[in-house]
């Protein structure tokens, strides 16, 4: 695989970036999600978050797109969206 010479990413920033998080459905996830992603994402509106159930109502995926300043910004959030008891994968 080509090594990225200067760049550690293909992302140019800022630009817009959606994660997807998944865990068990229930107000406490999207409150933590909310709340971390918030964290590293002030200017987050959490009224443009998207969620859906699974077909059995078990799970819940959660959409945020975010306005990505950079990777660090990106590695932080996942690292603590990851660590997250309540949540399941982070995409």
């Amino acid at each position: 695989m080509a090594e990225l010479p200067e760049k550690e990413t293909l992302l140019e920033f800022p630009c817009a970036f959606p994660l997807k998080i998944m865990g068990l459905a229930g107000d406490a996830l999207a409150q933590a999600v909310l709340e971390i992603v918030r964290r590293h994402a002030p200017d987050f509106d959490g009224a443009t978050m998207e969620m859906r159930a699974s077909s059995g109502g078990k799970y819940v995926s959660l959409t945020c797109t975010i306005r990505a300043t950079s990777k660090p910004q990106l590695d932080a959030l996942y690292r603590e969206l990851t660590s997250h008891p309540l949540v399941k994968v982070v995409l």
